[in-house]
């Protein structure tokens, strides 16, 4: 299979029918057509099903998708950085990272950086933490910020952070009267948090088993923002990371301590023994920085902790 392949079953799967797709990339939808059919015939079996102008993807269409975007991705990565070497400059940064610090703390820490730093080209995308992981193991992006665990070889943890999780409330909740929210008072709630039962919420969901008050009416989303939305509008007490709480202010919601710490973990991430660019190397502190000056109650811990860490969070 080559490009011009890959790029018209992206752009298929993108705008839906061959027609747009032929429009996206500036070619003619028999032309669009003839390299589909080329591809099928290679990789032997059918992407699309046809009902006239318009396609269905078939179910082996979607499980390459995702693969073929990544290439694709990969690809212009490789254009771009070929056209920052031939112009001599080197201020470009691709980052990665899970949703609450991809809204909550990476904008803040770019536009803290010194003027002649300030990079020129700037990819930020929001993954989840296995795949935050996983495109900087496979150097698709230069720095990733993720939360613990990050037990993986070929990972270079620049540091870890550490700072407690926080209620987040309907402004007019009769909630929103404490200073503190007490366990046995949120176990009586329907709590709103994140779904992943190996991370963040591993943690809360211990929390209440050791205050002993019961287990309380859990509804999950997979983003904090989403959890604090639904709090706004009085689904029930949203429990989320420090960042997206204080970096990503909502109207109609107030944002209280809990009385029990329940922490939230998070290290910023490189490929192992990859050199970094300036501007990298800049992000690494200022990101640290940025943290600090968003949770003045932030803990930073050196990264030969990270065992130590995992220990105290999950034994028992």
């Amino acid at each position: 299979m080559d490009l011009r392949q890959l790029e018209a079953f992206a752009a298929v799967m993108s705008a839906g029918s061959v027609t747009a797709a032929g429009k996206m990339l500036g070619r003619s939808q028999p032309s669009v057509t003839r390299v589909i059919q080329e591809l099928e015939q290679e990789l032997g079996f059918a992407l699309f099903e046809r009902s006239g102008p318009k396609v269905t993807p078939t179910q082996k269409a979607f499980m390459m998708y995702a693969d073929v975007e990544s290439a694709l991705l990969g690809i212009r990565n490789i254009r771009q950085r070929a056209q920052h070497i031939a112009l001599d400059e080197n201020r470009q940064i691709k980052l990665v990272a899970i949703p609450a610090l991809a809204a909550g703390l990476l904008p803040l820490a770019l536009s803290r950086l010194p003027q002649d730093l300030r990079p020129q080209q700037i990819q930020l995308h929001s993954m989840s933490p296995e795949n935050v992981v996983q495109a900087v193991l496979s150097k698709t992006m230069d720095l990733g910020a993720v939360s613990l665990p990050l037990e993986h070889r070929g990972l270079d943890i620049h540091w870890i952070g550490e700072s407690p999780c926080v209620a987040v409330l309907a402004a007019d909740s009769e909630l929103a009267k404490l200073e503190v929210l007490p366990m046995e008072v949120l176990a009586r709630q329907p709590l709103i948090t994140m779904s992943n039962p190996y991370r963040f919420r591993r943690r809360i969901d211990k929390a209440f088993q050791d205050h002993g008050g019961g287990e309380p009416l859990m509804l999950d989303t997979n983003t904090s923002l989403v959890a604090m939305q639904m709090a706004r509008v009085g689904l029930g007490v949203a429990l989320v990371d420090p960042f997206t709480a204080v970096g990503v202010p909502l109207d109609g919601v107030v944002v209280r301590p809990i009385e029990c710490n329940i922490p939230f973990f998070f290290g910023l991430i490189s490929a192992f023994a990859s050199p970094l660019s300036d501007v990298a190397q800049a992000l690494v502190t200022e990101l640290a920085d940025s943290a600090k000056a968003l949770l003045p109650d932030l803990i930073m811990h050196d990264p030969a902790t990270h065992d130590a860490l995992l220990q105290s969070i999950y034994a028992g």
